[in-house]
């Protein structure tokens, strides 16, 4: 009986120590809206890669190669910091996109290996449901993280961005309506 007890503690022991040794995990978030505005228009808007102005934190937008794979671009967000972004997959026909963040300042977005996607689909004609999802890791990489770079920082900032701009691109697009 003895004997079954420390090894029951010592089992604990090990996985309390082995969770506390691993490290930060992957979180992910999934936020989606309703535009009244069909398919094409809305995707007229989200699907030029080289154009972040429907996102409320974008000041400006600089890149190079379209919508073409490996495109890159630069978002200047209001109050000056940049986030460099690659295109890593488009789908014109299934009104898709894939990106990744390849340099932002965790000070700017807690996050680290940031990807994302964004898919807009019809619903009826002139319904649009659009759902951008991101994958990613808190803003610090080891134990013990900072309150302001921890996993709920992460997931509360890009929750927010995501959100805000979801937002935004229903409010631009069905007053364009």
């Amino acid at each position: 009986m003895r004997f079954m007890r420390l090894a029951a503690v010592a089992a604990l022991a090990t996985v309390s120590f082995t969770a506390q040794a691993h490290g930060p995990t992957r979180q992910k978030i999934s936020e989606s809206v309703e535009i009244d505005a069909p398919a094409d228009k809305v995707w007229a808007v989200v699907g030029n890669f080289q154009d972040g102005s429907w996102i409320p934190v974008v000041e400006k937008t600089e890149g190079k190669g379209g919508n073409e794979p490996k495109a890159t671009r630069t978002l200047t967000l209001k109050g000056g910091a940049t986030v460099e972004e690659e295109l890593a997959k488009y789908d014109a026909d299934k009104k898709a996109l894939m990106y990744r963040i390849n340099k932002v300042d965790v000070k700017t977005l807690p996050v680290n290996d940031y990807s994302s996607n964004i898919e807009v689909e019809a619903e009826g004609a002139n319904k649009t449901k659009v759902t951008w999802r991101g994958a990613f890791y808190r803003g610090y990489m080891n134990n013990d993280p900072p309150p302001d770079l921890n996993d709920e920082a992460s997931k509360k900032a890009v929750q927010g961005l995501y959100r805000a701009g979801l937002d935004n691109l229903k409010a631009k697009v069905e007053k364009g309506s």
